[in-house]
């Protein structure tokens, strides 16, 4: 699944602007489809500007390829929504997105393709299944339901006046980003189970989110656990689920990137879709993103790897406690850094999950790619915040659990500047100099050069060419957060 998530340095031959937005991202659907292998696009209405026209204008610029390749056959273009339990100012573009879906249908039907182009919907933030049942009985009776009232005893109804609005129903993808949720995935996905009585459905799992909150080894085996009950939900009620995880590219989001497929796919085997996100798209060679694409699409999901949740339980429990207190006294730096990272979508003002949850108190910090790149910035790379509360013990059985565990750990290592860590508030040095002996990985000479004169610049407050000495230094690791 191709997303939106603006975590790329490298600008596509395809946006006219360093910030992608409108008819760009109506072209990246057509090039990741076309030309990378992609079988779904995600389309974001959720925290960002969207072209509501978007199957209209792929259908009149591409007719030839879609009429070989169908919108909603071949390939899935999946709408992500605001949440309105959770974004009430943005509540209303739900309901926009819902009344769109039977337009994007009758366009179809007029290009020749009679069918529905679009008729899955992702829900963010989801807690409870209330929440998409709430969504899917609001289309069913009524954006679908109006069509038998008339405006007036003596006219015609709605569906005779406008057209019958079709597909006659939707299926809603739950997205499932906080920790105690993820921990109760399996009895949300039950509970719609059995009062949708569907035998098949899409759950998807963040995993930027969970780590921006908990942590890296917090975000990883929440996820993993989540999958395993998932997994156990499916055998019990004899239902198929196909779980999606939203990966990035830096290790702290997933670590997916064209060179790492096999990593990712030996570390979450039952995942059905994987989202290829814009770093993994635009910073690498065409042809390595399209043989890597290919790779995901025809590898054949297997069972999950079991987790051990009375062993691990308290791991995540310790590793989360001092991230997040690590975190308490890195986000004034965080915030400052995160004003000099640039744009790579055109995205609204969102607090993300820290502002909903308030497990950190007042504490606010930037979304969860932003806030990667601030201290990848400053060479401390946030997979390595939490590790101080690692005993030996807990090292040997984090092994077991997570197999990529020391090789994504080395791979961030190489980007730390042991002389700005040396200069960060509250005993973070302490913390983390036994993390880095650890590893022994030789530091990148050219990337801390690079960081120090981002930290001089943002220390002096002399920030005019801060814009690109944070570019430079994201082409230096691949990404930009």
């Amino acid at each position: 699944m191709s997303t939106q998530h603006p975590d790329n340095v490298a600008i596509p031959f395809f946006s006219d602007s360093e910030v992608i937005s409108g008819e760009a991202e109506v072209k990246e659907a057509y090039y990741v489809f076309s030309h990378l292998g992609c079988t779904e696009q995600m389309w974001d209405c959720e925290g960002k500007e969207v072209d509501n026209f978007v199957v209209e204008k792929l259908l009149a610029k591409y007719p030839d390829y879609f009429l070989r390749h169908p919108l909603g056959d071949e390939l899935r273009l999946t709408i992500r929504v605001p949440n309105p339990d959770v974004e009430k100012n943005q509540a209303k573009i739900l309901l926009e997105t819902l009344e769109s879906i039977p337009r994007h249908y009758d366009v179809a039907c007029t290009f020749g393709k009679c069918g529905a182009p679009i008729y899955e919907i992702i829900l963010p933030m989801t807690t409870s299944a209330r929440q998409v049942l709430r969504i899917e009985n609001y289309y069913k009776k009524v954006v679908v339901g109006k069509g038998s009232i008339k405006l007036s005893d003596d006219d015609i109804t709605v569906d005779e006046w406008v057209g019958q609005s079709r597909p006659e129903q939707i299926s809603l993808i739950p997205l499932i980003e906080d920790r105690e949720s993820m921990g109760n995935a399996h009895e949300i996905i039950g509970e719609y189970l059995r009062a949708s009585k569907r035998e098949k459905m899409r759950v998807f799992l963040a995993r930027s989110d969970p780590a921006l909150n908990y942590g890296s080894i917090g975000a990883v085996l929440t996820v993993k656990s989540a999958l395993w009950k998932l997994h156990e939900l499916e055998e019990k009620q004899s239902v198929q689920i196909e779980p999606i995880i939203g990966v990035g590219s830096a290790p702290f989001r997933g670590n997916l990137k064209p060179a790492n497929i096999a990593n990712c796919l030996s570390e979450y085997p039952s995942v059905q879709t994987f989202t290829v996100q814009s770093s993994f798209k635009y910073d690498h060679p065409p042809e390595m993103v399209r043989m890597a694409i290919e790779k995901i699409n025809s590898t054949t999901r297997k069972q999950p790897l079991p987790i051990d949740e009375a062993d691990l339980l308290p791991i995540v429990e310790k590793t989360m406690k001092a991230y997040q207190e690590e975190i308490s006294s890195l986000a004034p730096i965080i915030m400052r850094m995160s004003r000099h990272i640039p744009q790579r979508r055109a995205r609204k003002l969102h607090v993300g999950l820290f502002g909903y949850s308030r497990k950190m108190g007042d504490i606010k910090l930037p979304r969860a790619i932003s806030f990667c790149a601030s201290l990848y910035s400053i060479g401390l790379p946030p997979e390595l915040l939490g590790l101080s509360a690692l005993s030996e013990k807990d090292w040997d059985m984090l092994r077991g659990q997570y197999l990529n565990l020391e090789e994504d750990l080395q791979s961030c290592a190489s980007f730390a500047n042991k002389g700005i860590i040396s200069k960060l508030p509250n005993g973070i040095q302490a913390r983390l100099s036994p993390i880095l002996e650890r590893f022994g990985v030789e530091p990148n000479e050219e990337y801390v050069s690079s960081t120090n004169d981002i930290w001089g610049m943002l220390d002096s407050q002399n920030t005019g060419g801060m814009k690109e000495a944070v570019i430079k230094a994201a082409w230096l690791r691949g990404f930009l957060g």
